[in-house]
This record gives C-alpha cells, sequence and structure tokens, in this order.
C-alpha cells in the first residue's frame, strides 16, 4: 500500500506508429511504497483541447486563474493600423520635413488634415470630429484642435506652396525632364468666391460655379505642382503661366511640356518658339518643348493634301513625317484599328439614335402638331445637336413640312480618319524616338486619372464649400499633397492591388497598340486572388483591413478605476504584415 501520495500532475507522451504521431496527455502523482517511487495514472485528459490541457497543467503547478473581467478590462479601442499606414508612407517621405523643417503645432495639424483626406475625406468640422475615433488625433497631438485652428493652418500652408512645390520639383525633376499638365475643374457650393465663375463643366453640373485647377506631374504621373484658375479659364490660358511658374520660381530651365490638342494650342507653341529663339540670342539656358497632339481639321488637311494615306498603315501603325506648316516640329502619324472600330461603331449608334428622334419630329410634322418653320427648326435642332452628329444630316424645313437625310460624303470624310491621330513634337529624334513620343503623350491619362482619385474616388476635393479665394487654393493644394502620399502607397502596393505589377514592359511594347494587361494582372482581375491564393484589394478594401487593427487601452484590476492603463496593438495578420512591410521600400 502507498505510504505517501505526492501532487498530481499532466505528463504528455508522444509515440509514432506506422509514421504518425500520437500524443497522450495523462493525470498522474507519485508516491513511495516499500522505498520505492512509483507513478499511478489518476486520468486521461488526451480528449481535451490544447488550452484547456495547458489551463490545467498551469493550474497543477499552483497558478491562480480568475474571470478574464475581473483581472483586466479593455478601456477603450481606436481603429490604428489605416493611419499607421499612411504615416509610415509619410515617414518613408520625409514628409513633415517636406511642408516644414521646424516642428509646429501648424505643421502637426497640415500632416492631420492629410492623413484624414487619405483615409476619411470630410468637411474641416467633420474631421474634426472623425479623427477622434482612430488613433490619429492623440498620435500627431491635436487632439484639442478645432475648425477654426484646422482654417488656420491651411492659410500658415498657402504661404509655404511655393516652397513645398519647390521641394518636389527638386525632388522628381531634373533638367530636360518630361512634364505632364492638365486642367480640370470642380464646383462650388456658394456663389461668393471670386474664383467661381462659369466655365466648361468637366463635372456635368449645369449652372454650377466653378474653379479651374491645372495638376503638373513628373513623366510617371506623380504629382509635384498645383495652381488654381478662376473657372472661366480655358485650357490654353492656364498652360503659359505654368510653364513660367517651372522656369522663373523652381529653376528648371529646360523642360519638355505635354499636354493635350485643346492645352497646348498653337498660339502657346509660337509663343515658345519665340522665346526659345531669344534665348539662344542671348546665349540663356531657357528651352522649351512640347509634345501634344494634331486637332481633326489639321489631321484632315494633311489627309486632303495626300502626306497620310491609308496604304502607308498596311505594314505599320506609326510613321513620322514633316510639313511646311509645322516647322522645327516632328509629326508622328499612329492608327489604331481597334480605336477604329469603336469610333465606326460609336458613329453608328449616334447616327440611328439621332435618325429615330428626327423620325418623331417628321412624324409630328405631319400629323399638324409642328407648323410653323422656327418651331420645327428649333424643335430638329434640339436633337441633331443631342449627340452632336448634325454635320451629317441634312434638314429641309418648310411651312408644315418637314424631312431629312443622312450626309454620306460627310459620314465617309469623317471616317477615314477613324483611328488616326498625329502627335507633334518639338524633340529631335536624338532626344526622343518617336515611339517614346506616342508614349509619353498617352501618359496624360495618369493626370486624368489623378483628377478621378482627387476628385471623386479618393480625396473628395469636390463640392467645395470654402467662400475666401486662398482657402479654396489652400483646399487644393492640401489634396494635392494627399494624393502625393497616396500614389507613392499605391506604387508600392501593386503586387496586393488589382494593379500590373509589370511596369517596364510599358517602355518597350507598341505604343499604338491597344494596352493589355499581363498575364499576371490579368490573374488577378479574373480569379480576384493573388500568386499565394489571398484575397487581392483595391486602396480602399485594403485600407479598411488595415483599420481593423486597432490600439486597445486595458487595465488591470478593473474592480479599481485608478489602477494604470496600458496600450495593446492588434496582432496583423500575415497579409497586414505584407502591407505594411511593403510601404517601408517607398523612397522619396
Amino acid at each position: 500500500m502507498p505510504s505517501r501520495h505526492g501532487p498530481i500532475h499532466v505528463v504528455t507522451t508522444m509515440r509514432t506508429y506506422k509514421g504518425k504521431t500520437y500524443r497522450t496527455h495523462l493525470l498522474r502523482r507519485s508516491y513511495r511504497e516499500d522505498g520505492t517511487v512509483k507513478n499511478e495514472t489518476v486520468g486521461n485528459i488526451s480528449h481535451l483541447p490544447d488550452d484547456v490541457i495547458e489551463v490545467i497543467r498551469q493550474s497543477l503547478k499552483g497558478e491562480v486563474f480568475v474571470p478574464a473581467g475581473q483581472a483586466f478590462e479593455n478601456t477603450a479601442s481606436a481603429p490604428h493600423g489605416h493611419i499607421q499606414a499612411v504615416r509610415t508612407a509619410m515617414g518613408r517621405l520625409g514628409f513633415e520635413e517636406l511642408i516644414s523643417s521646424r516642428p509646429s503645432p501648424e505643421r502637426a495639424l497640415v500632416v492631420a488634415m492629410i492623413v484624414a483626406r487619405v483615409v476619411a475625406p470630410q468637411t474641416k468640422l467633420a474631421t474634426t470630429r472623425w479623427w477622434h475615433t482612430s488613433t490619429l488625433a492623440e498620435d500627431l497631438g491635436v487632439t484639442q484642435a478645432n475648425e477654426d485652428d484646422l482654417y488656420a493652418a491651411m492659410d500658415w500652408l498657402l504661404e509655404r506652396q511655393d516652397d513645398v512645390e519647390k521641394k518636389l520639383v527638386r525632388r522628381h525633376l531634373k533638367e530636360d525632364s518630361v512634364v505632364l499638365y492638365d486642367l480640370s475643374s470642380s464646383y462650388f457650393e456658394g456663389v461668393t468666391c471670386p474664383l467661381a465663375q462659369f466655365g466648361h463643366n468637366r463635372d456635368g453640373k449645369k449652372g454650377k460655379l466653378q474653379v479651374n485647377y491645372g495638376l503638373a506631374t513628373d513623366h510617371r504621373g506623380c504629382p509635384v505642382a498645383i495652381s488654381v484658375f478662376e473657372g472661366n479659364k480655358t485650357d490654353s490660358q492656364t498652360f503659359l503661366p505654368q510653364v513660367s511658374k517651372f522656369q522663373q520660381k523652381y529653376e528648371i530651365k529646360r523642360l519638355a511640356m505635354v499636354g493635350d490638342r485643346g492645352m497646348i494650342a498653337q498660339k502657346s507653341i509660337d509663343q515658345m518658339k519665340a522665346q526659345n529663339a531669344t534665348s539662344l540670342a542671348q546665349q540663356k539656358p531657357e528651352h522649351l518643348d512640347w509634345i501634344t497632339a494634331l486637332k481633326s481639321g489639321a489631321i484632315r488637311m494633311l489627309m486632303e493634301a495626300g502626306q497620310i494615306q491609308l496604304g502607308l498603315f498596311d505594314e505599320r501603325n506609326l510613321f513620322e513625317l514633316s510639313h511646311p506648316d509645322f516647322p522645327q516640329e516632328r509629326l508622328i502619324v499612329c492608327r489604331n484599328p481597334e480605336l477604329a472600330k469603336l469610333r465606326k461603331l460609336k458613329r453608328e449608334a449616334l447616327l440611328a439614335a439621332t435618325s429615330k428622334e428626327l423620325e418623331k419630329v417628321k412624324g409630328m410634322v405631319d400629323r399638324g402638331r409642328l407648323r410653323g418653320q422656327g418651331e420645327i427648326g428649333v424643335r430638329a435642332g434640339k436633337v441633331v445637336n443631342k449627340y452632336k452628329v448634325a454635320k451629317h444630316f441634312q434638314l429641309e424645313i418648310e411651312e408644315g413640312r418637314f424631312t431629312f437625310k443622312r450626309r454620306d460624303d460627310s459620314i465617309a470624310g469623317e471616317a477615314q480618319l477613324d483611328g488616326i491621330y498625329v502627335i507633334r513634337t518639338s524633340l529631335a529624334k536624338e532626344c526622343m524616338t518617336p515611339q517614346d513620343a506616342v508614349r509619353h503623350y498617352k501618359m496624360l491619362s495618369t493626370v486624368e486619372r489623378a483628377f478621378r482619385s482627387m476628385k471623386t474616388i479618393d480625396l473628395k476635393v469636390r463640392p467645395i464649400h470654402h467662400h475666401l479665394a486662398d482657402r479654396v487654393r489652400s483646399h487644393i493644394f492640401l489634396c494635392m499633397l494627399a494624393y502625393y502620399v497616396e500614389w507613392h502607397m499605391r506604387e508600392a502596393w501593386r503586387p496586393l492591388l488589382f494593379a500590373d505589377e509589370d511596369q517596364d514592359a510599358k517602355k518597350t511594347r507598341d505604343p499604338v497598340a491597344p494596352a493589355q494587361r499581363s498575364a499576371a494582372a490579368e490573374e488577378k482581375a479574373i480569379s480576384h486572388k493573388l500568386p499565394d491564393g489571398t484575397s487581392a484589394h483595391s486602396f480602399h478594401t485594403l485600407m479598411d483591413e488595415l483599420a481593423t487593427i486597432v490600439r486597445n487601452t486595458c487595465r488591470v484590476q478593473a474592480s479599481q478605476p485608478d489602477s494604470p492603463t496600458f496600450k495593446l496593438i492588434t496582432t496583423p495578420s500575415p497579409s497586414q504584415r505584407r502591407a505594411l512591410s511593403l510601404l517601408e521600400t517607398i523612397a522619396p
């Protein structure tokens, strides 16, 4: 019989049978019998979960366990991961030093507003309320800031705009750089701002006052400068002031500007040629080049003169020519067959829709519902202008009579231009190949993408609620800086997003042929998966996933309200860790 029993403890044994390992957890106790130590099995707990077995093991060793709610309390939780992501990108970009080399309350507020603009764009008042729901306000020390403090910080930022843009230009541009430039607009809520004017409304908001702003980027689409203009300024009116800004303020003496056919007008080209001639005569270093495109009228003139013949595209889709009407310039003629098909289909659809509407007008005239020439003309004019194909229809209007027919000669003449566009540039062949000139012109799409991001998708410039001109300028500059941060985040996150990672292929593929995704990008788009089987993301869904990383404020001894607290951040998942680590690759 046992003479003395020892404490019960957990013993884990393992054995391998037919290549499979079996683990057994036994409750045992030791005892002494006739001077010999022996072991007795009290029970088998192998059927219990591993975490329960571990609790039993620790309890038998003397540890005391109490309900978690009695010993540990989570007093607050705030989303943190998305804030951490934006701030990591800013740190890699040296963003705070970019705004100002000296710390200040204004700098902290500007940085906080930019983080908020990337994460959750709202009005300034709503921003001061929102950022308390995350770790942003606490981390940047702006918990006490109100709406007036944000407005004061915006005024401070506007005074520094030239200095900030100069740093960006020096960082991303050098002499003989290519600069992409385009103009957009946003509508106003209100009528008192002096910048608010009626103009060509790109937002489709009829009857709304608007402001125009021109964005300049490097050849990749990374923003470096933005200028704000009255809402009635045309594209070409803003172009030369922007060029002067780069040469005079930012001291980039030699650059090539890329703009669309409405931006770089003939008048601007003549002025740039005159400036180049003056600089050459005075032996100054300033020199301007340009890449733009011809308007349809000029292309038709070249075709009628025999300079452009469709037979030239039988074996190629691009060729170069010169013409006396465009001295000191190269003309690069391109034809995209797929674009030609799309334009033909679109034109036929518009013609068919217009014919259908005109038949309705004719029926109304035949039934006597429309009588006078003026009344018939107004109604028919609305129809042909609705789809902008009036030039392709011949209308005959008499008192009580209306007929129409298509102008086949006009339609055939326009069809000859389907898929054809002409790039014009002053850059010599030694400086840029015709293929690269076409590629740079097509990169204007990155500026258009920036406008979409700033206006609707991400940063939401519009609608603009500010009434002071300088506040509007500061608001738009703030949005550009937020897009600068987001642009770098998107580039770093290409492996995780529905984005094409093979950016080098753009430098070698046919610039005229329709753009195609790489095989890897196509697979992501179809499967919605990354190569490792995890989900592919948009920028917003990835930010939402990171927002599930929260910072908890905890304390022990919940029964004592004055007990000290500590912070505990959610452990990131593998995909979250990868997203955060990719941001560490950002280089300014």
